[in-house]
């Protein structure tokens, strides 16, 4: 199933029973993560299932102070870092922002991809309590 807002996709894996999605991929997240390597993938969704458990990821970090409450998945090769950029709202993981890097430091470039995304995601979710109080 697709979900249109109004500047970005969002992709949304959904259970048969129609209970609310596990994974929500955010703007192009998941046509990047696809374009990883297959072990890498592999790892990367390996502990995005962790997360959607309730465990801890094999390896992972806190995007805090720069984006508080999102976590960073983390995998490499010989020739790149690969992250996956997440928060979990509502017993919803929802995948912010995909990327690689050759250095140690996140570029600012995409923080501010997962900050505009969180920021929609929030405006997105208040929206959706607002629409219930007033059904």
């Amino acid at each position: 199933m697709f979900i249109y807002n109004s500047s970005e996709l969002c992709y949304l894996l959904t259970v048969a029973d129609g209970s609310p999605p596990d994974v929500v991929f955010e703007g192009d997240s998941r046509a990047v993560i696809k374009s990883f390597p297959d072990d890498i993938r592999e790892d990367l969704g390996a502990d995005l299932w962790r997360v959607q458990n309730g465990e801890k990821p094999l390896d992972s970090g806190s995007m805090a102070p720069v984006l508080p409450k999102v976590f960073e998945l983390r995998a490499e090769d010989r020739d790149l870092w690969y992250r996956v950029l997440y928060v979990k709202l509502e017993g919803v993981v929802y995948v912010l922002h995909c990327f690689t890097k050759k250095t140690n430091k996140t570029p600012p470039k995409d923080i501010e991809v997962a900050r505009g995304r969180l920021s929609a995601l929030k405006r997105r979710l208040a929206g959706r309590k607002k629409d219930k109080l007033f059904r």
